[in-house]
Formats: C-alpha cells, sequence, structure tokens
C-alpha cells in the first residue's frame, strides 16, 4: 500500500481545507516571506485561470494546460491535479501538479538549462583528433 502523503502533519485533504494564513504559516521561510507579502497580478491570474481549469474538469469537460511565465509562483493546495506548462526561457515544460510539488516554486520543475552531454570527438573536434583513428 503507498505511503500516505503528509505535509508538515498534515494530510491532503486537511491541507486543501486549512485557511491560507494557516497553510502559509507552515511553510519555510523563504515561500512564507513571498506569500505574506502578496501574489502578483501575473500570479493572481494563473490562480484564476487554475481554479477555472479544476472547475471545468470537475463538470467533466477536457482542459488545454494552462500556459504560465510565472516560476516564481509557489505551488498551493488548490493547485494539485491541474496540468500546467511552464516557460523555461526556450519552451514550455509540461507536468502535472503533485501533492509533493506543495511549498515549491513551480520553476522547479521546469529547468532552465540542459545538462552537457559530452560525445566522441569527431573529425575538427580539437587538434588532437586528426590523430584519432577513423576505424
Amino acid at each position: 500500500m503507498p505511503k500516505e502523503f503528509m505535509f508538515r502533519g498534515y494530510n491532503l485533504e486537511k491541507l486543501q481545507n486549512v485557511s491560507m494564513d494557516e497553510f502559509i504559516s507552515l511553510l519555510p521561510s523563504r515561500q512564507r516571506r513571498s506569500l505574506t507579502r502578496g501574489l502578483s497580478l501575473e500570479q493572481r491570474r494563473l490562480l484564476e485561470k487554475m481554479r477555472e481549469a479544476k472547475d471545468l474538469a470537475e463538470r467533466g469537460k477536457t482542459v488545454k494546460p494552462i500556459r504560465t511565465h510565472a516560476r516564481d509562483m509557489i505551488i498551493l493546495p488548490e493547485m494539485i491535479g491541474v496540468n500546467i506548462q511552464v516557460h523555461n526561457g526556450k519552451e514550455f515544460t509540461p507536468f502535472t501538479i503533485a501533492p509533493e510539488m506543495v511549498g515549491h516554486y513551480l520553476g522547479e520543475f521546469a529547468i532552465t538549462n540542459k545538462p552537457v552531454k559530452h560525445g566522441t570527438p569527431g573529425i575538427g573536434a580539437s587538434r588532437s583528433s586528426m590523430y584519432v583513428p577513423l576505424k
């Protein structure tokens, strides 16, 4: 049986019913400071779009993923289950918000740089590659 999700002693159902002020008090200091200062206009619009998407999904309608540039938005319990695409500077990275993501920033799940994958040296890759046999 899978382990039940817990966030600072609260299960998922209890966490979704808790007030915003009480939820903010459960967060680490950086997220707590960001939320106590209030949401920006872009973050408020994103939250409204997510609420509309969840409402449509509950009625059984298909919902397109929400696209956003708001990488600094903190994932709240009411966002769980929403399909979202976050911009990483070049393209939109799609993912579904899971309970384990609560309290993290959206930008943490859309990596902005690609990991370096070194290949084998080819002809002209460096001066030393002139002496690498082709077979």
